[in-house]
C-alpha cells in the first residue's frame, strides 16, 4: 500500500455535486493498494498514520499525533498512486488491484485506522470520480509505502 499523507486544516471530498466528506483539522490519506498488499499491510500502515507525530506541539515542533490534537482524518481510494512510468508517456497501473482485491482492504485499511485513532475516519467512495479540496497545513506531506517500512 502507497499512502500520501497531508496535514490539512480542512479538507472536503465532493462527489456529483454532493459533499460526502468534511473534515477541519487532520489529515487527508490518498491510499493507493496493490496486487500484492494484504491484511498485514493495512494494519501496519494504519498503526503508522495513527501515531505519525506531525501535528505541531506548544513550541510549534512537530510533536503530536492525530489522535493527541483529536483530529479527522479523510481517506480517499487512489490506484494512481501505483502508476509506472518508466516506458513511454502512457502511465501503465498494472501493480495496481483490481477491484475485487482493492475494495475489502480499502474497507480493512479504513476499520483499522478508525480503531486505532479511536474515531471514525470519513472517506470518499472508491472508484467514484471525486473532487478532493483541501488546505494543506505547513505544508506537511508524508509518502509512505508499506513495501519500504523505514
Amino acid at each position: 500500500m502507497k499512502a500520501v499523507i497531508q496535514r490539512v486544516k480542512q479538507s472536503a471530498v465532493t462527489i456529483n455535486n454532493k459533499v460526502v466528506a468534511e473534515i477541519n483539522s487532520g489529515l487527508v490519506v490518498l491510499l493507493g493498494i496493490e496486487i500484492e498488499d494484504t491484511n498485514e499491510d493495512s494494519l501496519w500502515l494504519a498503526n503508522k498514520i495513527s501515531q505519525l507525530r506531525i501535528f505541531s506541539d506548544e513550541g510549534g515542533k512537530m510533536n503530536k499525533s492525530i489522535t493527541e490534537i483529536n483530529g479527522e482524518i479523510i481517506v480517499v481510494s487512489q490506484f494512481t498512486l501505483h502508476a509506472k512510468t518508466k516506458k513511454g508517456n502512457r502511465p501503465s497501473y498494472i501493480k495496481a488491484a483490481r477491484p475485487k482485491q482493492a475494495i475489502p482492504l480499502y474497507e480493512q485499511f479504513k476499520e483499522n485506522l478508525s480503531i486505532a485513532i479511536a474515531k471514525e475516519v470519513q472517506s470518499g467512495e472508491f472508484g467514484a470520480d471525486m473532487q478532493v479540496s483541501l488546505i494543506n497545513d505547513g505544508p506537511v506531506t508524508i509518502i509512505i509505502d508499506t513495501k519500504n517500512k523505514e
